[in-house]
């Protein structure tokens, strides 16, 4: 699938991964072929792995703070599902967190959670074939797996970071 097809489909989101648009773009995938299903699987992960980078992951999140008034991080979770609202926005917005990186500090507020997107490949998989989403993509989606993009984290961390292809999960 080209990113141009990729997007495309983003765009039937209206800019905003709800229950009920991810649910349509899974259905409207579900139409596809089931490459066709698995190629948008790999370009939805590796969208996410290329947000997947220190300049936005030490962001805060945008509309809380804790009771002292400091700033509150995000969690790998919510800044999974941040780069995931970011996607849902579509191509404009993606491409343009890259020059700007407070394009992206809206997207990490309470008011967007991308969640469901994480959803749309196993549910269109679901729904075309009747059987459980069982494949591993190219990249990895979950926070902090861009090794290129937190340079300094097994430094800081002691950790490793990394993702072998072929397993359904990465460590980080």
């Amino acid at each position: 699938m080209t990113w141009a097809a990729f997007w495309a489909l983003i765009a039937s989101l209206d800019g905003e991964a709800t229950e009920a648009s991810c649910l349509r773009l899974a259905e409207e995938l579900s139409r596809r072929l089931v490459p066709d299903i698995i190629r948008f699987a790999e370009r939805h992960v590796e969208a996410l792995y290329r947000l997947d980078l220190e300049k936005f992951g030490m962001l805060p999140v945008a509309d809380m703070t804790d009771r002292n008034g400091e700033s509150f991080p995000q969690s790998a979770d919510v800044f999974l599902y941040a780069r995931c609202a970011v996607v849902a926005a579509g191509r404009a917005v993606w491409e343009g967190v890259f020059f700007d990186v407070d394009k992206f500090v809206p997207y990490t507020s309470t008011r967007f959670d991308g969640e469901w997107l994480l959803y749309v490949p196993d549910q269109a998989y679901e729904l075309a074939t009747g059987k459980e989403w069982d494949h591993s993509t190219w990249y990895c989606s979950e926070s902090y797996s861009n090794r290129n993009g937190w340079p300094d984290l097994a430094a800081r961390c002691g950790h490793v970071t990394h993702w072998r292809r072929g397993e359904s999960t990465c460590e980080v």
